[in-house]
């Protein structure tokens, strides 16, 4: 399960999250499934909602009951088998979308906010304590970036 060695020919593994009702028994809920083809993968939790859970392979096992213990589960099944299962809804996996979609509208609001503060040479008093930054090596920043990732939007792991 570290990623160094793959599942065996025709398995992968359903990924389930719990979190226990209000009497502290664990309520299962299946996220999705990580394959060797798809070996990650990030799940949204925030939107799940508590009570409601799933069939799951856990059910038999002697878990114990703690009102605010959070668990993973994955359970290695045939491919086919997790072809018919169905994650809930407000499970989304994340995409490089809305990370894309996040930092551009930071980017915007970085650009937005720095420029609020702009003057002109005619409306600059000296204050030799402060530093200032030309607007246009802002917008030079702010056009590399949005170049970059578009072309890679996770360049900056690199």
């Amino acid at each position: 399960m570290l990623g160094t060695i793959p599942f065996p020919e025709g398995m992968g593994g359903s990924v389930y999250f719990s979190y226990p009702d209000s009497n502290g028994v664990p309520v299962w809920q299946l996220l999705g499934f990580v394959t060797n083809g798809k070996p990650s993968a990030i799940f949204k939790i925030s939107g799940l909602k508590s009570g409601e859970g799933s069939q799951h392979p856990f059910g038999a096992m002697n878990i114990v009951r703690t009102p605010s213990v959070a668990q993973i589960g994955i359970s290695v099944e045939l491919l086919d088998s997790l072809a018919q299962q169905t994650p809930v809804g407000s499970a989304a996996v994340s995409s490089v979308d809305s990370f894309t979609q996040f930092t551009q509208k930071m980017l915007d609001n970085f650009y937005n906010f720095a420029s609020s503060f702009a003057v002109s040479q005619a409306q600059m008093t000296p204050k030799p304590s402060e530093m200032f930054i030309p607007a246009n090596v802002v917008l030079k920043w702010y056009e590399n970036f949005q170049r970059r990732l578009a072309q890679n939007p996770l360049f900056w792991k690199t």
